[in-house]
This record gives C-alpha cells, structure tokens and sequence, in this order.
C-alpha cells in the first residue's frame, strides 16, 4: 500500500513539474558578429596542422604532391592541394628535386617547425597530460552514465585538446581514472573507473559557490544570458525564462533521466550538461553534430535539439566555415576567449602564421610605389599593379568578411588575442590606398613636361579622337606640367 501511495504521490510530482515551454517559432534568430568571427578566423586550421603532421611524419619532412592528392578526403581539404599549399607559403613549401619541374614536393617552412617543436613541448608536459585527464574524467561522470564510445571521443578530441594518440599516451597513465573496455556491439569503450567527487563540480556551481550567497544542494541558480545585439525579448518569452531561471539547478554529474522530457526541470537539467560539456572544451564551441552524437548515446538528443532552441542567450549557433558550430556565450567577450589555455595560443600563433604574406622576393625595382614614367617621350602612362596583388593576397589569407568592420559596436582591435595579437586588421577597400597614393603622386610631384600618350599626333591632336580646338594640348607653363588635368581644353 504504501509502494502504490509513492507511485502515486511521484505521479503527482511529475504533473507539479510539467510546464509548457514556450513557442520560439515566432523569434528570429540573431547573427553575433563577434561570435561569428571566433569561428571563422579558424577556418582551413584544422586541414593545415592534419597536412602538416603528414608531412612531418615522413622521414624527409616533405611529401610528393601527388600524395597529398591522394590523401586530400582524409585531410580535410577544402581546396585542391596545390591551391591549398599555395595559399600558405609561410608555412608550405613547394620544391622540385633535382631541379626537374616535373614531379612537385612539398616541404615545410622552419617557422612551422618552430611552432610544431613548441607544440610537442605542451604534450609531453605533466601538467598538459592531468588536465587532459581530468577534462575526460568529468565527461565520463557527466549525466550518470560512466562510458563512451572511442569513435565519439575521436569527434571531440580536437575540441578536448587531445593528442593523436590519446589512447597510447594518456590513457596508460591514469589507471585509475578510467580504462578502455568492448562494448556489446564489439566498440571501444572509454569507461569510469573511479568516481571522483572533487572532479564532479560544474562551472556553474563554482560560479555560485565563489559568490557572495554560496551555494546549496537543490537551490536556484541563474544562468548567464548574453542576446545577439538586436534579438527581440518579448514579454512572453522574458516571462518564462525568468522563471525558467528559479528552476532548481540539479547537477550535470546527476541523473535526472526521471523528470519529464518536455518539462522545464528537465530542459533546466539538459542545459546544465550542454553547459558544461562546451566548457570541457578548450574554445567552448564544437561542431553541432559532435554534441547531438553524444546525446544520442546518453539518450538526450531531442533534449539537447530542444535546449539549442529555447536558448539563444546561452549557446549560439554560427553557420560560419560551412558548418553549424555550437558557441556557448559565456566563454567569449564579443570574440575573445575567456578563459586562455596553453593550447588555445599555440593554435592562435598557427593561426597568424597562415595570415602572414610571406615576402616577395622579385626586385626592388618592381616594388615601388605606382608612378609615372616621365623620361622617355612617345610611352604611355603606367602604373604598377603590384600593390593591388599584394592588398589582395592580403585580404585572401586574412580570413575576415567585410561585414565585420562595418558593424560599428565590433572593434576590430579586439582580434588582437592577449596571448600574442594573432589576427591583424582587415583591409576594407585596398584600392582606395592606391588610387590615394596615386593622386597625391599626380597632384604634387613636380617634373620636365612629359608625353601622355604615344597616341599624341605631332600637332597635339590624338589619335582617333575628335579634333576640337586645343583639345589633346600638353601644358607647358615655366617648366610644370599640369598632371592634375593631363590635358589641357
């Protein structure tokens, strides 16, 4: 009798707790440039760092092209070798061996070398591998369950900050955090070995805890909100997320499988374990996939669909790079990272080296600023457009859209990271400097009377133009040339 009164009285609960929750449908989604940029300044660096430890695991430290041809699918290449090579010349190398230009190698630069030594450095450190270690025991903890498949870690090893060969060199070395075991349908499994209640604080609670109120077991706790400028609160939707916000705040390291699926306990609980799975992640953003796949095997994946709705304020979703890329907004300030970490800046100096131009090497003489040839008669004007190259090769490797500088609340100094600066300004209109320096030069320099055009007949007129009085005449006033107006009328 008293079983059937706790069913009962459970049931009861379970109807206290279901809410409706609200219909987002009528919301419009926001871009935020800021977040926006954090994605997209990262674009092509995974496919360059999986092309170069391929290169750097040959013997030689190059490769034939034609074998990264044959390896572009599973490198990631968003572009043709060549052009991919081509594009980042302070960190590939093309070469011919032999000097026959007919078989290309690709090499590496010493710069990328450089950086690779310091990455491997950070690897083989102790304090790398415990973090490392302890980032994997709390999403083993995560949610109850205890285990997860290798092949989802392997989604989540470059957001985690893992090594190749995690498995080899990490796992070995804390036996008692977890080992790896088969599953029933013959997977891999990583699985908990000890559970550890130090560990098992969210970043939520110690937010709260470091507070000034502190922090108890079943209390409310609000989390941070930040809208895209220009997203629209309605009163509606303020309404239920304020009290959405005194929700009790349960733990993602609990299983709170037993709440409704569609009450907001249960979307307050779903949130929590999204939260602190993006903060496990060294950029605290990963690719959306990664995160329903991972639901999906906790059984939470309509859930984490649901919290990526209701929440604009808490994650965003960029379609940046050509994917949707889950961003959880407390841990960026517009497009800052927050929280710095050792292997965040070694992947931000990677970043500036690919945004480096490497120097051209062809002669001085073909590098100075655009001018007029004035000391033979009979040529015609011209301007060097090297410049103009080089402002575009600028704008190709820089990785930022336009629309990022008009935005008149982003800051374009802000893409200077404090660990190193690595994203430069955006030029907006290159041409705008060369038609500037051009103009200046036109306006200002003084030299002997010149021929405009080898077009000019010996009288003055131009060839295959009207012949109207004093049209095509070249001012000669006490030795000046009016080059402002180039010909006078």
């Amino acid at each position: 009798m008293q079983s059937i009164f706790r069913s009962f009285r459970r049931r009861i609960g379970h109807q206290e707790s279901r809410r409706t929750l609200v219909d987002l449908t009528a919301i419009k989604w926001v871009r935020d440039r800021g977040l926006d940029h954090a994605v997209e300044k990262e674009s092509n660096l995974q496919p360059m760092l999986n092309l170069k430890n391929l290169i750097k695991s040959e013997p030689s430290k190059s490769l034939p092209l034609s074998i990264i041809v044959q390896n572009r699918e599973s490198l990631d290449l968003p572009l043709r070798p060549i052009e991919f090579v081509r594009k980042y010349p302070s960190v590939f190398e093309e070469f011919f061996p032999g000097g026959v230009k007919i078989h290309p190698h690709v090499k590496l630069t010493q710069e990328i070398l450089g950086l690779d030594a310091d990455e491997q450095l950070i690897y083989q450190s102790d304090d790398y591998k415990q973090r490392v270690a302890d980032r994997l025991l709390k999403l083993l903890m995560l949610a109850g369950i205890h285990k997860i498949p290798i092949r989802i870690i392997d989604r989540l090893r470059w957001d985690l900050g893992l090594p190749q060969d995690y498995i080899q060199s990490v796992v070995p070395e804390f036996p008692d955090y977890f080992k790896i075991t088969r599953g029933s349908d013959s997977d891999l499994l990583l699985e908990l070995v000890c559970w550890s209640s130090e560990l098992a604080v969210s970043a939520i609670q110690k937010r709260a805890m470091s507070g000034e109120v502190g922090y108890k077991k079943g209390m409310a706790i609000s989390f941070p909100l930040q809208y895209s400028r220009g997203f629209e609160v309605d009163k509606k939707f303020k309404r239920w997320v304020d009290e959405w916000q005194k929700l009790p705040y349960v733990s993602p390291y609990e299983n709170a499988l037993h709440f409704p699926a569609k009450s907001d306990e249960a979307d307050k609980w779903a949130v929590a374990v999204m939260h602190e799975i993006l903060t496990l992640l060294i950029g605290k953003k990963t690719d959306r996939e990664n995160v329903l796949c991972l639901g999906e095997y906790w059984g939470l994946r309509a859930r984490f669909k649901r919290a990526l709705l209701h929440h604009p304020g808490i994650f965003y979703l960029s379609n940046k790079i050509g994917t949707h890329t889950v961003v959880l907004r407390d841990g960026y300030k517009r497009n800052l990272l927050i929280e710095k970490h050792p292997f965040m800046d070694m992947r931000y100096k990677y970043i500036h080296l690919m945004n480096t131009v490497k120097e051209d090497k062809k002669p001085k003489a073909q590098k100075q600023k655009p001018t007029i040839d004035s000391t033979k008669e009979g040529e015609e004007m011209q301007v060097d457009t090297s410049e103009d190259e080089q402002f575009g090769e600028l704008n190709d490797l820089s990785g930022s859209e336009v629309e990022y500088g008009s935005d008149e609340d982003y800051d374009d100094e802000e893409d200077k990271d404090d660990a190193g600066g690595y994203i430069g300004r955006a030029m907006k209109n290159p041409n705008r400097s060369l038609r500037t320096s051009v103009a200046t030069n036109l306006k200002t320099r003084k030299t002997v009377p010149v021929q405009v055009s080898g077009k000019i007949g010996m009288h003055g007129k131009l060839k295959g133009h009207s012949s109207s009085p004093g049209r095509g005449q070249i001012s000669r006033n006490r030795g000046r040339s009016n080059l402002r107006t180039g010909i006078s009328v």
